[in-house]
C-alpha cells in the first residue's frame, strides 16, 4: 500500500493526452493519489474527445482540457497553469510541449521518464521505465509514476482493479435505452478497433453471433461513425435479430450503454477497457504479438477476461471457445 506523504500537497495533475484506453487505464492512478494525498485536489490533463471516460472516475476532481489550452498563446498558456496552483505534474505521456509550459509555469515537481531527452531539461525528477521491455501490464507501468511520492512497490492488478472508481453520469434517452432487453442477456459485439488492435475478423464474429439463440440473447453491434462506414454491409449479413447501433452514440451514451449491458466483446479499444471498468463481463481477443499482448493491455475489471492467440502454445480463438466463455456469464 502507498503511505502517504507529509509535506503539505494540496493539487496533482495527471497528464495523459493520448488514447481512450490509454485514459481507462490511467485512472486507478488518481485513486492512488488521494490515498498517499488525503484531501489534495487531483486533476486531469487529456483531451476532448477523452473528457467523458476521465468524467467517470469518482477519484479525478478537475478536468483541464489540453486541446482548450493549446488555443491560448505562450504566455496565457503558462498563466493558466500558474493559476490552478499545481504543486505537483505527472507526465504518463510524454508531451514535450506540455513538460515545457509546466516547467515555465513554475510547478513545484515536475515528474517524467528518463527515456525521454526533453524530460532532462523540463523535469526535476526523473524516473527510469521502459515500456516496450518490461513485462509488467500498462496499468502497473503508469503507476511506476507514482515512486517519487512514495508508492513503494508496483501494485498486483488485483490491486488495481479495486482502486477503479467508476460512475457513469450521461443518461441515455429512451430510444437508446430501449435497445436494451429486460429479458435477455444484452450482448455488445464491437468488432473494429480504429487500428489500434489486431482484430478478431468479422466473418469470426458473424460466426459467433450465429451460435448465440436469439432467444437468449440480445445481440448488439457498435461502432464510431467512420466504423459503420465499414460495417454496414456486413451487419445485413447477420440474423434480423441482430441491433445494429453503429454510429448512433456520442462518447458518453456509449459510456452509459455499456454500463447497462450485461457483456461486451472486442479486441484491445476503447470501449473494451470502458466496459471492464464499468465492471461488466468483458472479454478481450488478443494475439500474442508484442506490444499488443494482453500482458501489457488486457482489459482490468471485476468480470473481465482475455482470450489469446498467435503461437503453437495457445489455441486459435474459434467462436466455440468464445461460446463457452458466454455460458459462464450467463450461470
Amino acid at each position: 500500500m502507498p503511505q502517504p506523504l507529509k509535506t503539505k500537497i494540496q493539487h496533482i495533475l495527471i497528464n495523459r493526452t493520448d488514447a481512450i484506453g490509454d485514459v481507462v487505464l490511467t485512472l486507478p492512478m488518481a485513486a492512488y493519489i488521494k490515498e498517499m494525498l488525503p484531501g489534495a485536489v487531483v486533476s486531469f490533463l487529456g483531451r476532448t474527445y477523452t473528457q467523458p471516460v476521465i468524467n467517470t472516475c469518482a477519484a479525478v476532481d478537475l478536468f483541464i482540457n489540453y486541446d482548450e489550452i493549446k488555443k491560448l498563446s505562450q504566455t496565457e498558456q503558462i498563466n493558466y497553469l500558474k493559476e490552478k496552483k499545481i504543486d505537483i505534474i505527472i507526465h504518463v505521456f510524454p508531451n514535450k510541449h506540455v513538460a515545457q509550459i509546466a516547467r515555465a509555469a513554475g510547478i513545484k515537481l515536475r515528474i517524467g521518464t528518463t527515456n525521454r531527452v526533453f524530460h532532462w531539461f523540463t523535469c526535476n525528477k526523473l524516473v527510469k521505465l521502459s515500456r516496450k521491455k518490461s513485462d509488467l501490464h500498462e496499468a502497473q507501468l503508469n503507476l511506476i509514476l507514482l515512486k517519487p511520492l512514495g508508492l513503494a512497490s508496483v501494485p498486483s492488478l488485483q490491486d488495481i482493479i479495486e482502486h477503479i472508481s467508476f460512475e457513469s453520469r450521461a443518461l441515455l434517452p429512451p430510444d437508446l435505452a430501449g435497445k436494451l432487453s429486460g429479458d435477455k442477456f444484452n450482448l455488445i459485439i464491437h468488432p473494429k478497433s480504429h487500428g489500434s488492435g489486431m482484430e478478431w475478423g468479422l466473418d469470426n464474429y458473424a460466426e459467433l453471433i450465429d451460435t448465440l439463440p436469439s432467444d437468449i440473447f440480445n445481440i448488439i453491434i457498435t461502432g464510431s461513425d467512420k466504423e459503420k462506414i465499414l460495417l454496414t454491409d456486413w451487419i445485413t449479413t447477420l440474423p434480423g435479430a441482430v441491433v445494429d447501433m453503429t454510429g448512433k452514440f456520442s462518447l458518453p451514451q456509449l459510456i452509459s450503454f455499456i454500463s447497462q449491458a450485461d457483456g461486451l466483446i472486442a479486441s484491445g479499444t476503447g470501449p473494451l477497457h470502458i466496459a471492464a471498468m464499468a465492471g461488466i463481463n468483458t472479454l478481450g481477443l488478443f494475439p500474442s504479438v508484442r506490444p499488443i499482448h494482453p500482458g501489457r493491455w488486457a482489459p482490468l475489471g471485476k468480470k473481465a477476461e482475455f482470450m489469446e492467440s498467435g503461437t503453437v502454445d495457445i489455441k486459435p480463438i474459434s467462436a466455440e471457445i468464445i461460446n463457452e466463455q458466454i455460458k459462464l456469464w450467463k450461470k
